[in-house]
């Protein structure tokens, strides 16, 4: 019972952190939609920070396993070059999600702009998953056998990364598009 009500602190601290933000979210707010009482809380997490982590590694392990189960659904759908199926299949996957009613930008890149110092555990736990979306670009470029993988890995999450920013600030519903073309041509000039 007692991990539950720590996984329901989180699930709903992670509502609402993304869709209000970090510092605009008080722990009387997640309190009150989660129904949980104070003593609760700080039996699960010793501060505010430490809710902020469980709810970035909840978004982590979330976001992932959605990619990984999008992307091969996606991948699937994809004309052109077969041997881009899978990126592909990622970029439609990411677009989805910025289509999607729940999406508030990035939780990890709202995050570190709340919490800039790079030695803040929240902002390092930022840099982890960016890390890991990085390292899950490559699994999804391996076949490709790339001189740099790395590199062009890096190339496609700043795409990303810029199409996320370009929906959440700007409305632009088509970036998501425009990153895949861009990533196309990218990877078009590094094809043998």
């Amino acid at each position: 019972m007692a991990s539950s009500r720590r996984d329901h602190l989180v699930d709903i601290a992670l509502k609402l952190f993304s869709k209000h933000g970090f510092h605009a979210t008080g722990i009387d707010t997640v309190l009150a939609e989660s129904g949980v009482a104070k003593k609760t809380l700080y039996n699960h997490f010793k501060s505010k920070d430490e809710l902020i982590i469980a709810a970035l590694q909840k978004r982590d392990e979330d976001f992932l396993s959605m990619m990984r189960e999008a992307v091969p659904r996606l991948a699937a759908q994809q004309e052109g070059d077969p041997r881009l199926a899978r990126i592909m299949g990622f970029l439609d996957a990411i677009n989805e999600w910025m289509q999607s009613d729940g999406f508030f930008g990035c939780t990890f890149i709202n995050a570190s702009a709340e919490f800039p110092r790079k030695e803040d555990p929240i902002h390092v736990a930022c840099s982890s998953h960016k890390k890991l979306v990085m390292q899950f670009i490559q699994e999804l470029l391996s076949e490709l056998e790339f001189e740099n993988s790395y590199y062009v890995a890096k190339q496609i999450a700043i795409l990303v990364d810029g199409a996320i920013v370009n929906v959440h600030t700007a409305c632009d519903k088509e970036a998501g598009k425009v990153a895949k073309v861009a990533a196309n041509s990218l990877l078009q000039t590094y094809l043998k």
